[in-house]
């Protein structure tokens, strides 16, 4: 893999980073809150009207082509400023799915909407105690031409301000993969506050209508596809989090003096920060090395695992480490760091622990060592 970025995806980069930094500053991000609003509706409207949602899209769809690569240093920006749109999302769950999946009048019908920023897309996967690509406690039934879903998932990212769901179901007991219409009959969705303000709502179906999306009968090998994306994703955010309050930290620390020496003069606060420097480039690679791979073809479900792990467990250890090198000031809410913790903290939490990723890496590494062994046997 070549890491030296090509000269669309340095303009993306750029792009990005004026439209998060002028729009989602420290100050925007406040009045936010203040407000007691999630979404910031001007910033979602001026990435759509920039082309930023397009960007990873090909060009047969008028897209700038720029892949999972493009998506992950777009995704990086966004972490930087932590910018309240739900762009990981409606990308990972609606743009990406519906070109990979879907017929070519689906995608005429929908791809617009999704790239002008006017339907927004939620992923309801998760659940307490089942995660992907096991099955889903929820389930589906066949009815008619369409399905019906009934279960709950937790805390769903953009849930309350998407209009659209995808959503995974247990259909004859395999894991199959829904398009749910948030007004849809049957479609509660009630607020469920999360450690980042990321308007997430839990999602009650009782008897909600849905369509499949894909074939049903290659529905696990569809979930996989997509948590693969959505691991690689959330990767690519936290390297722009723990990047950005890195950067913060270093400002802090070479500017604030102690006894008459910044505090970056002391051997203890350099190793902790060069710590968490070492703990954000391990992200990065790792999940560029996974989204290249998606980009070329290739086979990347070990890699997503392994750009997961290190997102969670390096990510939680890095913004630890800014707030504490900032001292009482990293645990003042107004402070700009904290923001960066707390979204680190909750992308951790999305992410699941390290414990969790590792007997899932571990599984699939030795599925693929039995399948060769079964191969060498036959041969």
């Amino acid at each position: 893999m070549d890491f030296r970025p090509t000269e669309d995806q340095r303009a993306l980069v750029g792009l990005a980073g004026d439209v998060f930094g002028t729009l989602s500053t420290h100050e925007r991000l406040k009045q936010l809150r203040d407000l007691g609003e999630e979404f910031d509706q001007e910033l979602w409207a001026a990435t759509a009207a920039a082309g930023l949602l397009g960007a990873i899209v090909d060009e047969k769809h008028d897209g700038g082509a720029l892949g999972m690569v493009g998506l992950a240093l777009l995704l990086e920006q966004q972490g930087r400023h932590t910018a309240q749109i739900p762009l990981l999302d409606t990308l990972v769950y609606g743009v990406l799915p519906l070109l990979r999946f879907a017929s070519e009048s689906d995608i005429d019908a929908s791809l617009p909407a999704l790239l002008d920023g006017t339907r927004i897309v939620a992923g309801a996967l998760a659940e307490t105690g089942a995660g992907l690509p096991g099955t889903p406690k929820a389930t589906a039934r066949p009815d008619g031409d369409g399905y019906l879903l009934d279960g709950a998932k937790r805390a769903v990212p953009w849930a309350r301000v998407a209009h659209r769901l995808l959503v995974t179901a247990s259909l004859d007991g395999r894991t199959a993969v829904f398009l749910v219409d948030t007004g849809a009959d049957g479609v509660t969705i009630e607020a469920a506050p999360t450690t980042a303000p990321w308007a997430s709502g839990n999602v009650l179906l009782t008897g909600a209508r849905a369509r499949a999306l894909g074939d049903v009968a290659r529905g696990p090998e569809t979930a996989a596809w997509i948590a693969d994306r959505a691991r690689v994703a959330l990767a690519a955010l936290q390297v722009g989090v723990c990047a950005q309050a890195l950067a913060r930290t270093v400002e802090h620390v070479t500017t604030r003096e102690q006894f008459g020496k910044p505090l970056a003069a002391r051997q203890g606060v350099m190793m902790r920060a060069a710590e968490a420097y070492m703990d954000t480039e391990a992200i990065r690679v790792t999940t560029w090395e996974a989204a290249w791979r998606m980009d070329q073809g290739e086979a990347a479900a070990e890699q997503a695992l392994v750009a997961r792990w290190w997102a969670s467990e390096a990510g939680k250890r890095a913004v630890h480490a800014c707030q504490h090198l900032h001292g009482g000031t990293g645990a003042d809410i107004d402070h700009p760091v904290h923001r960066h913790f707390l979204w680190g903290r909750q992308i951790d939490v999305t992410l699941g622990s390290g414990m969790q990723q590792l007997a899932a890496l571990g599984a699939l590494l030795a599925q693929d060592t039995g399948s060769t062994t079964a191969q060498g046997a036959g041969a």
